[in-house]
């Protein structure tokens, strides 16, 4: 978790649609309040920083679970609805993080997918060969999208990015050097259909946002 950043330099850094909300109303008792406040930080972040078209505010839409902390995001998104905005907002924000933490591993993982899923790796867009610092970077991306271009590519884009994802941790557990009751292999199976089921459900809140239904 960062260091809290000095007031000198908060009072220079611009602000960002939604930024309020999440840290004012972040852990709020009453479940209907917390859930409208999720509700309304989410439109407010990717529908202001959007109209805003400022370099800067993208890349704190880019970096904001990294800057106020994951916990903070959580607290208020955690719990939505997963075809929700603040849902989706949620697992790209998880996505980001868990991607920068673990780069090689993930590097690895796409590298095997990619050899099976050849058009979802089109989609995805992660730049050739998928090494630490590539599929780092096509997560960045795909948070510059919530703020710039197609939201509804955007959020396929990230599907697409998990399905390989998926692909490739299924092969590792099947691999001959983990045995069928090695928990390791079972760990990567059951994470591998959590990365499919994310797939899914980005993709259900993109036809969502096509549709005009998510405001």
């Amino acid at each position: 978790m960062p260091e809290p950043v000095p007031p000198s330099r908060r009072h220079h850094r611009p602000a960002l649609p939604g930024d309020q909300a999440i840290v004012s109303l972040a852990g709020g008792v009453d479940p209907s309040a917390v859930q409208e406040a999720a509700h309304a930080a989410a439109s407010a972040l990717v529908h202001g920083a959007r109209s805003a078209q400022d370099a800067e505010v993208t890349r704190r839409v880019v970096r904001l679970a990294q800057d106020e902390g994951l916990e903070v995001i959580a607290d208020l998104w955690a719990d939505a609805p997963a075809d929700s905005l603040a849902g989706a907002l949620w697992r790209l924000y998880v996505l980001r993080t868990w991607v920068h933490r673990q780069p090689v591993a993930v590097s690895r993982q796409y590298a095997e997918g990619r050899r099976h899923a050849p058009v979802l790796e089109v989609v995805a867009g992660v730049a050739d060969p998928p090494g630490p610092q590539e599929v780092a970077s096509v997560v960045d991306a795909v948070l510059t999208g919530v703020a710039e271009g197609d939201f509804a590519v955007t959020l396929e884009r990230a599907a697409a990015f998990c399905r390989v994802l998926a692909i490739g941790r299924a092969h590792h557990a099947d691999s001959s050097w983990i045995a069928p009751e090695d928990d390791a292999g079972a760990a990567l199976t059951r994470s591998a259909a959590r990365l499919v089921r994310t797939a899914e459900q980005l993709e259900h809140v993109a036809v969502r946002w096509r549709a005009g239904e998510l405001g």
